[in-house]
């Protein structure tokens, strides 16, 4: 997989494990949930609602007209149309039917005078008086014409067995449905732009919602990674609400409280007990020195010396922890650089060549760069085989010093946990030369007390600092 499609990705997974995209998803899928079940049971609902309207109708249609069936002959045909209009008034037995050519369609029939050959008479119906009413049926054989005429889904279909003037029949009516399915449409018409509308709505809402109770979150947030050892003074904002995260940024100033004392108290007691030891270790270094030479005078004063640059090194992290800002000044990093790798070494057989670039000028104090390139060429020193070489370099607006050196060098997996206090690696204890593991960290917190950057590379190390460029002088 290339490198873009793994950015995309983990920009992906980062934004959809926050808890304002995650609190806005179940939100939404909540809403969603019950909105669909509550527009399903509505669309049921309603349907069973107009289905059992139309049912109700069926049945008065068909309950009004029973009573006037036995008034009716019905002949052979399978399907005889009757009228929703009753002739109450008839005072002869009518024998008046209405037979449809088609079962979708009924077809009043209505004459005058004698059938020929069929011995009897129709009477005519009254004025105003309406016959072969489409939805009203009478048939003696329902079961297969019935289905043709009122098919299934389309009508609400109630049937009464009755006695007509030619036996038993049964009246059929039908109500369509029409009505109701127009209605559904509606209602889905209005449902399935409304939800998703209702949606974003609620996902919207949702966004702001989190968003706006998780901002004190995001002040914390920020103001803990930018609080470090050396400010611990710094404190998170406190939200004027008085809910779980006004309580988290109490709790989170608390514990920053606590610590401030814990650090102050042990950078205090690591400065009291440099300082204090090294008017003790003076005394007695330089008895030592007035002593009778001997074996064990020398291997005495090689101590001394050790702890007496150990004392001076945690002096010196303990000011650099305490964040005391350094006396600063315009210097040229490259005649500090050259002052202090020509200084006499215990390795005086070692070749130290330099490169150095004229007027490669920060801004910063002369005694702890001094320290910084006098550590970091006294490691070299200690792992060369025969060369050390100081570089300094202009790169744009950056200052680059070099100090390298041809021994076996730093493996990569351990290029880090040199720069921890008090690490030292195996080969450097197998060959100790008296340092105590505090060189390399005090070079790092003094370039990062001057904006700079302080890693090991192939070879050796590599130092980055702000260049200084004064403003040039206008003279009119």
């Amino acid at each position: 997989m290339s490198t873009r499609p793994r950015v995309l990705l983990a920009a992906l997974s980062s934004s959809l494990s926050s808890v304002r995209v995650r609190a806005t998803l179940a939100a939404t899928l909540v809403v969603a949930a019950a909105l669909g079940a509550a527009a399903v049971v509505l669309v049921m609902a309603l349907r069973g609602s107009l289905q059992a309207s139309a049912d109700a109708e069926a049945a008065r249609r068909a309950a009004a007209v029973a009573p006037y069936a036995g008034r009716i002959a019905v002949p052979a045909e399978p399907l005889v149309a009757v009228s929703s209009t009753v002739p109450t008034e008839w005072d002869a037995p009518p024998v008046v039917a209405s037979q449809p050519s088609d079962p979708s369609e009924a077809v009043s029939k209505s004459g005058g005078g004698a059938e020929p050959g069929s011995g009897t008479e129709r009477s005519e119906p009254p004025a105003g008086k309406q016959f072969g009413d489409p939805d009203l049926v009478l048939t003696k054989d329902s079961a297969t014409v019935v289905a043709a005429w009122a098919e299934p889904g389309e009508y609400a279909v109630a049937a009464v067995d009755v006695t007509t003037r030619s036996g038993p029949a049964t009246l059929w009516s039908r109500v369509s449905l029409a009505g109701a399915e127009q209605a559904l449409r509606a209602l889905n018409g209005a449902l399935l732009p409304g939800l998703p509308a209702l949606l974003l709505v609620v996902a919207g809402m949702t966004w702001f919602s989190v968003g706006r109770a998780l901002k004190p979150v995001a002040a914390i947030r920020a103001k803990v990674a930018d609080i470090t050892a050396r400010d611990l003074h710094q404190r998170v904002p406190v939200p004027r609400s008085r809910d779980e995260i006004a309580e988290l940024a109490t709790t989170v100033n608390g514990t920053l409280d606590r610590l401030e004392t814990a650090v102050g108290t042990h950078k205090r007691f690591v400065a009291d007990a440099a300082h204090e030891l090294r008017s003790p270790i003076a005394t007695l270094r330089a008895r030592l020195e007035l002593a009778q030479p001997s074996e064990l005078t020398r291997e005495a004063l090689a101590d001394i010396e050790r702890l007496q640059a150990l004392a001076g090194d945690l002096l010196l992290l303990a000011r650099l922890d305490a964040g005391e800002p350094p006396r600063t000044d315009d210097l040229d990093l490259g005649q500090v650089a050259a002052e202090e790798s020509l200084r006499i070494r215990r390795r005086p057989e070692l070749r130290v060549e330099l490169d150095i670039e004229p007027d490669v000028v920060i801004q910063g104090s002369h005694g702890h760069l001094a320290r910084l390139v006098t550590n970091l060429v006294d490691n070299a020193v200690r792992h060369a085989a025969t060369t050390v070489k100081v570089r300094v370099r202009l790169n744009g607006d950056q200052a680059v010093l070099n100090v390298l050196d041809d021994g076996p060098g730093i493996p990569p997996d351990k290029r880090e946990a040199v720069f921890d206090r008090f690490t030292r690696l195996d080969e450097a204890r197998a060959r100790d030369a008296g340092g105590a593991g505090l060189g390399l960290p005090i070079a790092r917190d003094i370039a990062a007390l001057h904006a700079g950057t302080l890693s090991a590379v192939d070879g050796g190390f590599l130092a980055r600092f702000p260049a200084h460029r004064p403003a040039p002088c206008l003279v009119r």
